[in-house]
């Protein structure tokens, strides 16, 4: 299949056919790279860019729906039970004739009393009636376990197979301390294209259900529990871009955090996003969990190169959403992700700008090491100077803390997920003045 290589990212154009799928899946749309502007003409810049967008032009829909390609339907006729609230799987019992408590007994088997049922055979202790229904009419997993690969400091790397072929990665990340957490991932790859992201290289395939991101949860805890100690943490920083599928990455939130289930504190769920504005805004409105900001420059001119969303929505409306988004918001912090390229946005005056940006917003500060990948041209600040920068900020007020890399020796750290096939979203042409330190060749 013929595709237009210039720019491909910023274009919705059809990867290279997959391999022969079972007949189950062929109704499946090929995947996508998925446009982050709208079917306008784009504009060619050869200053900052390889591809640089008017202003007019919507980097991603604010309506981030989840219609075909971008999810993948249950195809079976079976109801799929972890893609239910508490509320509509109660309903459904009902309307397959048993009573509410029924649905809270099997809620617990999903979700709580260690059992987390993959199965029907797994539902002991319920009317055999209910579940020779449960057998006939609903379905119990969304994922299939591939591979559990463990790092040299103890981070576990799942990998799983979706319905449809697809492969997500998911991170357990075990402490020290009472403090385990999982790193979910919400699509399969991702659209955002932040040039130091592994899995931008990829594109966006399709959202992730609701179901295939509790999973996720699911099955972190009942596989590796008893391993690594209760799994207390989840943040949404895997594969994808979260508020991009916002419909099913709240819905799953909701999941997670109900007391009779996973039991997640909502203060312990923390859902990270590039900076779509019209989303942030409705996760803070309707969601009680936590908010990450991957903001990563100071300056427009760089987060317009490494992060291309800034161009829909720069820097000051970021900033300025979530200072009028807070004040409705009590006892409420946002942690601001800053991953640290060498030469590119590490400077004494880059911290400068930072203690300034963030003033007047409730916050605390990550400052993240870079973790290499094949294909980036970026390079980790040295720890010397995250110090440094570290100690600037926290000496401006600001709180603060250096993140150190987990799991980079199997690229199961930050940024380091998933696996790009031969078309891949395109490297942006780097800034004249960025180009020794990112070592370009000029």
């Amino acid at each position: 299949m013929a595709t237009e290589m210039s720019c491909v990212w910023m274009r919705r154009i059809l990867l290279r056919p997959n391999p022969p799928m079972p007949s189950q899946f062929l109704n499946h749309s090929p995947p996508l790279l998925i446009p982050l502007v709208s079917s306008h003409r784009l504009s060619f810049s050869t200053a900052t860019a390889a591809c640089s967008l008017p202003d007019t032009l919507a980097t991603v829909d604010d309506d981030a729906s989840s219609t075909p390609p971008f999810t993948s339907p249950n195809k079976s006729s079976k109801v799929l039970l972890k893609g239910m609230r508490y509320h509509e799987l109660e309903k459904w019992v009902q309307s397959q004739g048993y009573r509410p408590g029924q649905a809270m007994m099997l809620w617990k088997r999903l979700y709580g009393n260690d059992v987390w049922a993959h199965h029907s055979d797994q539902l002991e202790g319920l009317n055999k009636d209910f579940r020779k229904m449960l057998s006939e009419n609903a379905e119990f997993k969304a994922l299939c376990l591939k591979e559990i690969v463990t790092a040299a400091d103890g981070t576990r790397k799942i990998l799983f197979t979706l319905e449809d072929g697809m492969v997500i990665e998911t991170v357990v990340i075990p402490s020290h301390s009472t403090r385990n957490t999982v790193c979910v991932s919400s699509q399969v790859g991702c659209g955002m294209n932040c040039q130091f992201c592994y899995t931008g290289r990829m594109g966006l395939r399709r959202h992730l259900t609701a179901a295939e991101i509790v999973e996720q949860a699911v099955f972190a805890r009942s596989l590796l529990t008893s391993e690594v100690g209760d799994i207390t943490n989840v943040v949404f920083m895997g594969m994808g871009e979260p508020l991009h599928n916002i419909d099913n990455v709240i819905k799953a939130a909701d999941i997670m955090v109900d007391d009779q289930g996973l039991h997640f504190s909502p203060r312990k769920i923390t859902v990270s996003t590039s900076g779509l504005v019209p989303q942030l805004r409705r996760y803070l409105r309707e969601s009680k969990c936590a908010l990450a900001v991957s903001l990563n420059a100071t300056t427009d001119e760089v987060r317009n190169w490494i992060m291309p969303i800034n161009r829909k929505y720069n820097i000051n409306l970021l900033l300025q959403t979530l200072k009028e988004e807070l004040r409705f918001k009590n006892n409420y912090k946002v942690l601001f992700e800053y991953v640290m390229l060498a030469g590119v946005n590490d400077s004494i005056e880059d911290a400068r700008r930072l203690a300034d940006l963030v003033q007047g917003i409730p916050c605390k500060i990550n400052l993240i090491s870079f973790n290499p990948h094949s294909g980036s041209h970026f390079r980790p600040t040295s720890n010397e100077k995250m110090i440094e920068f570290r100690n600037y900020l926290a000496g401006a007020g600001r709180v603060v803390f250096m993140r150190p890399s987990r799991g980079d020796d199997q690229m199961a750290a930050c940024g380091q997920l998933g696996k790009p096939g031969e078309i891949q979203a395109p490297m942006l042409r780097v800034p004249e003045k960025f180009k020794m330190a990112t070592q370009v060749v000029v």
